[in-house]
Parts: C-alpha cells; sequence; structure tokens
C-alpha cells in the first residue's frame, strides 16, 4: 500500500489544510509560511483550543494579513480528535473538495504536501507515512521509535489493516469518499483518532495510499503525547480487535450450519 510520487500535480478541486493547535505560538507563524510557500493555492484553518500562550491570538493576526488563513477558536482543549472532528465540519460545510491534517509542531513538513496532494488525484486517502521504504523519522529517541513501531504493528494484527503507519497525522482525505465512512459516531479523542479513521476507510473500501515522509521531531515547545493518550489507543485497539475477531468467527459459524 505504499507509494512513490513524481510530479507536484496537485488534484483539481479546492483544498484545506486543517492545523489543530494547542499552545503552539512559537511554531505556528512558521509552519503557515512554508505550508503557503510549498502550495500556494491552499486555505488553511488554524484549529485553536484556546492555548493560554496566545496561539488564538497570534492565529487571528495571520488571518488578517492573509485571507487564505481562517481560523476556528474553541472553548478549550477536548483532544485531537475533537479539534479534527470540528475542524471537518467546517471544511465540509464550505464545500471544499480535500482536507488535508497536519501537526502545528513542524514535525510534519510542508514542502512534503506536494507529493502527498499529487497521490490524491487518484485515491481517497493519502498517509504521510514514516514507516514505509523511503519514509524517516529524524531525532527521536529510541523509545519512541520503538513505541511508534510497535503500536503501528499492533494495530495492524489485531484489525488486519495493512497500514504501515496508521497513527499518521500527515494526511489528505477526499471529502466525498470521507463522507462514507460514518464520521458522526466518531469517539475516539487523542491520536486513536489516526486508527479509527484508518479502520473506516479500510471497511468501507476506500482506496488509500502510502506515501514515504521524513518526520523531525519538533525543536520549539512539549509534545502533547502522553500516558493517557497512549493508554487510550491501547484499550481502543483491543476492542476493535476483539470484536472485528468475534463476527469473523460467528460468520464462521454460521457458515457450517
Amino acid at each position: 500500500m505504499s507509494a512513490s510520487t513524481e510530479g507536484t500535480a496537485a488534484p483539481p478541486g479546492r483544498i484545506c489544510v486543517m492545523v489543530p493547535t494547542y499552545n503552539e505560538r512559537d511554531n505556528l507563524e512558521g509552519l503557515l509560511r512554508r505550508l503557503r510557500g510549498a502550495v500556494p493555492a491552499v486555505d488553511v484553518l488554524v484549529v485553536d483550543d484556546c492555548s493560554p500562550d496566545g496561539t488564538g491570538d497570534l492565529a487571528d493576526a495571520l488571518a488578517r494579513r492573509d485571507r487564505a488563513v481562517h481560523v476556528l477558536h474553541r472553548p478549550g482543549k477536548e483532544g485531537l480528535g475533537r479539534a479534527y472532528m470540528a475542524a471537518l465540519t467546517w471544511v465540509r460545510q464550505r464545500g471544499y473538495t480535500f482536507a488535508v491534517q497536519i501537526d502545528a509542531d513542524g514535525s510534519h513538513q510542508p514542502e512534503a504536501l506536494p507529493r502527498l496532494l499529487t497521490a490524491a488525484r487518484h485515491v481517497d486517502v493519502v498517509i504521510g507515512s514514516r514507516w514505509v521504504p523511503g519514509g524517516a523519522v529524524r531525532h527521536w529517541p529510541w523509545h519512541r521509535t520503538v513505541l511508534s513501531r510497535g503500536g503501528n504493528l499492533f494495530v495492524r494484527v489485531a484489525l488486519g489493516v495493512p497500514v504501515r503507519d496508521a497513527t499518521a497525522g500527515f494526511r489528505v482525505y477526499r471529502l466525498e469518499a470521507l463522507d462514507r465512512v460514518g464520521l458522526d459516531d466518531v469517539a475516539s479523542h487523542g491520536y486513536c483518532f489516526q486508527v479509527d479513521l484508518t479502520l473506516r476507510a479500510f471497511d468501507r473500501g476506500l482506496r488509500m495510499v502510502e506515501v514515504p515522509i521524513e518526520f523531525v521531531e519538533r525543536e520549539r515547545g512539549t509534545s502533547k503525547m502522553g500516558t493517557s493518550i497512549v493508554l487510550e489507543a491501547l484499550v481502543r485497539v483491543t476492542a476493535w480487535g476483539v470484536t472485528r475477531r468475534t463476527r469473523q468467527v460467528v460468520s464462521i459459524l454460521k457458515g457450517a450450519r
């Protein structure tokens, strides 16, 4: 399911890049400048969860200077999944064709976005993958690498989804296709949101491809990855895996009658 793309031909249609933020004031302006430089035609939606460091105020100032930048203010920190669900609602209501996910901390390189958009011409979901040939991670401690690789292996084994980086947060979604996966009952709040959408897309037969990217650990600010996020992912993936295996056994038993 990996792919190498040539050229930088963006798919037809309107594209919005969704940038969830919480205390990312030191990173936001540089990220938006790089995004607008890499793909000038895209719009950007900053989704701020009432950051106490003033990220939302900075986002408003940047939006006043650039008509392609928009800001969605939320009342408080509720997790990455909730932020993206709010962003997707905003984007769908305004008739965009593609929605892009990207982290605000600079770990996802905006200069790679043209390659992801090129791949999106032919599929429904493009995943910027660290763990396919050609992908890389820079400046991570060994335990973060083990956690990410091990978590993704667990997802593949437990859920049977042939994606090597199901937890990846750099993605492009074709919104028309995403509407078929059933977003209304998505309950994942943390980074497990990425696995949730990957599983739903796979089960609904959406065309997915992984494009290798270089992931670079943030230079400024504090990572939001914590024990609670890891535990949520472990519990949810285990529950989904048990449910899927149970359904398979029931189906086999019914077929044997």
